[in-house]
């Protein structure tokens, strides 16, 4: 948040503003997942529909969304690592468990300075270390289980419900005041900083070819979803920023913990000690599902454009034992570990928000595009209202694209551009296209 207007206690609002978002692109998703007859990522849709040049470049961009999501997401769990050796009574040395750059600083709870903002000797071990046992997990294979599926997503309702229910007496009605500090813009800053939270209410919008009624189905589904995390997410800003000054929580990656730990320390706050216990193993469960669902989709992304010829083959290859993507998966596992012993959650989630927001765009221009190239070809879902509802989609989201700062639009353009490099100089000429053109 360095140089950028925060939401304060708005935070409520920017989440409302990046569901509604999240909603208008979830349509258009359904509708380019309801074109092709088998389940897959944007990046099988649009190779399907739009060629190939465009599908490299959202398949180059979720590389980036998945990477960028899951070294957030490993730097956060670290957090809470560290946090629960708190807990224990365990302190492990600040310089193996903070990252090499720290662009807010990093101070302790008597807000006496770590390290000053900057780059500093250190590196986050549990955030490296996580993220490369999973990737060993992934080589030898995993299957996803429903029943293990609801059960985490159990454990991490009932984390939620239980901080809400015990942060209410403890909240501070001084804490929301101003409510809005740095108006619309602080809104729109806050909605494009957690926009990463929603990754993966998409997913919602593939199962086009698995329901009954996909007119009236999909759109339920995916409101629904949106509606539910929303109400959740907001419950827990509401009583987070009334807990604490919102001021206290910037560049802190474990905002919930950390707040409940230092009421905890207050007369009369004990009980908080063994709710913030609680939440920190529910979190820790959501987290560690996270990064198992999207470091095997980053992984598939690689195989996928590695079998259509986009990547060199090895990364394709399969293991002669464990049958899974080994090469890919390994690759996917370092490009997430390095980043994330290294950098803080704010530089990572930023990374993450506008590789998501520029697929979000890529495909909801898609899905007018393809109504206007490909009117009568057949569509099991279609957005309501025309091109309306996937032109506000390409609207918001660059909105919220607007709201990062130009560091992240720097390391963006770089990435796409070498990107577009790698594609001309090798993709091109050994796709499965190559010898038509």
């Amino acid at each position: 948040m360095a140089g950028r207007p925060g939401a304060g206690p708005a935070i409520a609002l920017s989440l409302i503003l990046v569901a509604f978002v999240c909603a208008l692109t979830g349509l258009c998703y359904a509708e380019l997942a309801s074109m092709i007859p088998i389940a897959g990522s944007a990046y099988t849709y649009t190779y399907a529909t739009m060629g190939e040049l465009i599908a490299w470049i959202i398949g180059w961009d979720l590389i980036l969304e998945y990477a960028g999501s899951n070294m957030t997401v490993s730097v956060g769990f670290a957090a809470h690592i560290v946090d629960l050796l708190d807990w224990f009574g365990l302190h492990p040395p600040a310089t193996w468990i903070s990252p090499a750059y720290l662009p807010e600083g990093l101070q302790d709870l008597a807000g006496n300075w770590l390290y000053h903002p900057g780059w500093h000797f250190g590196f986050n071990i549990p955030a490296f270390l996580v993220v490369l046992l999973l990737t060993v997990v992934l080589v030898r294979g995993i299957r996803e289980s429903a029943e293990t599926n609801n059960m985490m997503v159990g454990i991490k309702l009932i984390a939620i419900l239980i901080f809400v229910f015990a942060a209410i007496s403890f909240i501070h009605p001084g804490n929301y005041h101003p409510f809005v500090p740095n108006g619309f813009s602080g809104i729109l800053t806050g909605g494009s900083i957690i926009f990463f939270t929603y990754i993966g209410f998409d997913s919602v919008s593939t199962a086009a070819e698995e329901c009954r009624n996909p007119q009236r189905d999909l759109p339920i589904g995916i409101i629904a979803t949106l509606i539910v995390c929303t109400i959740l997410y907001v419950a827990v800003a509401v009583c987070l920023t009334g807990l604490v000054p919102w001021q206290s929580m910037v560049g802190d990656a474990a905002p919930v913990v950390n707040a409940l730990k230092k009421l905890s320390l207050l007369p009369g706050g004990r009980s908080l000690h063994w709710v913030r216990l609680v939440v920190l193993f529910g979190a820790l469960m959501g987290m560690l599902s996270s990064l198992l669902v999207y470091q095997l989709g980053q992984s598939r992304v690689w195989f996928s454009m590695s079998r259509d010829g986009l990547l060199p083959k090895i990364f394709s290859s399969v293991h002669p034992r464990y049958r899974t993507p080994a090469f890919s998966t390994w690759v996917a596992g370092f490009v997430v570990a390095i980043p994330s012993g290294l950098f803080d959650i704010g530089t990572l989630a930023n990374l993450s928000n506008i590789g998501t927001l520029f697929a979000f765009i890529l495909v909801s221009i898609g899905v007018i595009v393809l109504r206007w190239r490909e009117p009568e070809r057949k569509r099991g879902f279609r957005v309501p209202l025309g091109p309306i509802i996937p032109a506000l989609s390409v609207l918001f989201c660059f909105l919220l694209m607007a709201g990062l700062d130009i560091l992240t639009w720097w390391r963006f353009v770089i990435w796409l551009a070498i990107g577009l490099v790698i594609y001309f100089l090798y993709s091109r000429h050994r796709s499965e296209f190559a010898g038509r053109r």
